[in-house]
């Protein structure tokens, strides 16, 4: 259920969502408001869970984790063991950036982050060890069009 928020609660998200280490004072200049009601709503809009975490946005490229894959995957098994087997080895490994389940003919879709093509091929065997998949297709991202974490606040 969606949380009750006003123009005030959405102008200081869409500040937040950009750059959340910005001072208390800074933020409250920004949405015209006084200090203390800004931290008020900040501190409700964590409580309810609405901001979840604060977190500093790396580059990946900068850090050498030049190739994203996304992974589709398709299992011919639904049974409550493998699945959570399925889930543990996604949830374990690191380069597993986003993991979805899927409406359609593809059940899940990884987004995973590796150096390299030998980096994925690692990932990609250590996977199939620990959970059987009836079909995986990798395809490996040429060029990243869009990235955000920002939220459209209407």
């Amino acid at each position: 259920m969606a949380a009750a928020l006003d123009d005030l609660d959405r102008n200081i998200l869409a500040i937040l969502q950009e750059d959340c280490s910005l001072p208390l004072d800074e933020i409250a200049r920004r949405v015209g408001a006084s200090k203390t009601p800004v931290w008020n709503r900040i501190r409700k809009m964590k409580a309810a869970g609405v901001i979840k975490a604060e977190v500093a946005i790396l580059d990946p490229e900068a850090l050498g984790f030049e190739s994203c894959f996304f992974v589709l995957i398709r299992t011919s098994q639904h049974d409550a063991d493998w699945l959570a087997r399925f889930l543990k080895a996604v949830q374990e490994r690191p380069e597993v950036l986003e993991a979805h389940r899927l409406a359609g003919d593809i059940d899940y879709i990884l987004k995973v982050r590796v150096e390299n093509a030998r980096a994925y091929d690692a990932f990609y065997r250590a996977l199939i060890k620990e959970v059987s998949i009836f079909n995986v297709t990798s395809t490996l991202s040429m060029e990243e069009i869009k990235n955000t974490t920002a939220l459209p606040l209407r």
